[in-house]
Formats: C-alpha cells, sequence, structure tokens
C-alpha cells in the first residue's frame, strides 16, 4: 500500500515491521535554536528514524535576496535522499515535534523531485506517544547509500517575478499566507526585517488544519473550510507562501487531504519579498 499524504501512527507501526520498511525522517526543527531538533533526536525518537536538518538537507545557499530557506539544487537533495538511504520505491515517512509543520517541507521536496510516495505521521510524535508506541535513542543503524533520483516534478512553484506579476492580472491568482495571524498582519515580526503580507493574500494559518490533539482535520471539514477561503477560485490556481516557504507546504498537504490537489508552492515567501526593494507591502487583516 502506497502513503502519499498522511500515516497514522498504528499503520507505520505495521509497515516497520513488514518486509519493505519505510524509511522514517525525523524533521523536527527550532528556527529560534536550529540544532535543537538534532539534540532531541539522539535524546528519543521512532525506532529507525534519522534526523533531516531544516538547514543543512533540506535548504539551499542563501543569498540575501532569495529567503530563508531557498530550495536547495535538485541533485544536492537527490543526493542527501540516497545518503539516508531512500531510493525511488523507497516509502518516506516523515514526521516532527510540531503538528507536521516541518515535516511537511520533506513532503513536499519529495513530490517536488519527483518521488510520490512520501507522506506525513498524522499527529507527529505526540500522535505516537499517544499510541503507546516504542521509541529509542541514539543513533539509527544506517541502511546504507541508495540510488535516487531526481524525476519530473509532481508539484509546481512560482517566483518572485510571477508573483509581483499576479498583484496586476485581470484574473490574479489566489495567494494563502500560512503564518500566525498577527504576523500576517504585520505585528510581532521576529524573523524577518519587514512586518506584513503580499497585498491580496489571504491568512491561513496553518494551526487552522489540525485538531486539537495535532492531527489533521478530516477531508470534508479541510476541503469545506479552504473552498470558502478560495471562493470561486480553482484550487489548482492557488499560490502558498508562508515566511520561507516551510510551513507553506503544511497548507499544500492540507489542500491534498481535502482532495484539492494542484497548488503551487512560492518559495521565497515573505523572507524573499520582504527583502526585495520596492515590493508592495500590505498590513492588516487584508
Amino acid at each position: 500500500m502506497r502513503f502519499t499524504t498522511l500515516i497514522s501512527p498504528q499503520a507505520l507501526h505495521a509497515l516497520q515491521q513488514s518486509e519493505t520498511p519505510p524509511l522514517v525522517c525525523n524533521v523536527s526543527f527550532d528556527l529560534a535554536d536550529p540544532d535543537a531538533g538534532e539534540r532531541a533526536h539522539a535524546a528519543s525518537h521512532l525506532p529507525g528514524a534519522v534526523y533531516v536538518h531544516l538547514d543543512r538537507d533540506l535548504s539551499g545557499a542563501k543569498t540575501g535576496a532569495n529567503g530563508r530557506h531557498p530550495l536547495p539544487a535538485r541533485a544536492d537533495f537527490a543526493a542527501a535522499m540516497a545518503r539516508l538511504g531512500a531510493d525511488d520505491r523507497t516509502q518516506v515517512v516523515c514526521y516532527d515535534n510540531a503538528g507536521g509543520a516541518m515535516a511537511a517541507r520533506l513532503w513536499w521536496l519529495l513530490r517536488w523531485a519527483g518521488h510520490a510516495d512520501a507522506a506525513v505521521l498524522d499527529g507527529g510524535l505526540q500522535a505516537w506517544e499517544a499510541a503507546g508506541l516504542p521509541l529509542e535513542s541514539g543513533a539509527a543503524a544506517p541502511r546504507g547509500p541508495a540510488a535516487f533520483t531526481s524525476r519530473p516534478s509532481l508539484v509546481e512553484t512560482v517566483d518572485y517575478d510571477a508573483m509581483l506579476a499576479n498583484l496586476s492580472a485581470a484574473d490574479p491568482r489566489p495567494v494563502l499566507d500560512a503564518r500566525a495571524p498577527d504576523r500576517f498582519r504585520g505585528e510581532n515580526e521576529t524573523l524577518d526585517a519587514v512586518g506584513g503580507h503580499i497585498p491580496g493574500a489571504t491568512n491561513r494559518f496553518l494551526r487552522n488544519n489540525l485538531e486539537a490533539d495535532g492531527r489533521f482535520k478530516q477531508p470534508e471539514q479541510l476541503r469545506a473550510e479552504f473552498t470558502a477561503l478560495l471562493g470561486t477560485a480553482d484550487a489548482r490556481r492557488a499560490v502558498s507562501q508562508c515566511g520561507s516557504g516551510v510551513t507553506a507546504c503544511h497548507n499544500l498537504l492540507a489542500l491534498e487531504v481535502a482532495g484539492l490537489p494542484g497548488a503551487a508552492l512560492y518559495p521565497g515567501s515573505w523572507s524573499e519579498w520582504s527583502s526585495r526593494e520596492g515590493s508592495p507591502i500590505a498590513t492588516g487583516e487584508r
């Protein structure tokens, strides 16, 4: 059975006992303390899980004008996945300790590299622990290098120029911003030099995709909520963004779960937009 969006703790545990166990990747990360996730992984993680670092493994070189977490080079990402033990047929399961906020970035990058067999652990580490499933500490036994190839992308991206042109388009693409409401309004900005949002964007805080226990809402509820935000617009024309192109992937995952696939990612997101001289900036609710 292939898992391409979410996987439950029970299903993952069963898959780990199968003849073809998945590659489990812990993507837990703290923007304020970049080493925290790796330390926590060493202390406790899912059996066999490897740690994947947002800055080192899932981001490219910063130029000062391409955002805080630019996409890695495709060849570099493929090499990283091969080094971790993924080949072109490996089921990859991503998890974190933040409701999928970081895990969704790896899920999306795998699809960007043409690898469909990627899923996020629904509810993350907390759901695994709540199910009473085992944990381990220390380094996992290496799977050994594999042959992971970069294939035609399964997702769309849009760049800064396309986003700028979208502002004056006769039929603009809807833009969904995954940041917290206060940052969207331009308040309490601590990560980027300028507060606010892209004019015309709609705030869809990533936490609104989750139930109180950290699991994703049911597909029908997600579909109703996103449809209310998008109105008559086709979800395939939507663009997801956030602060640096990481948590925007959470909305893209939620859209897939809702049966509304095909939305694009603006990888540079607010960190790129706000760093470009002359970028229009809005504050407040709209």
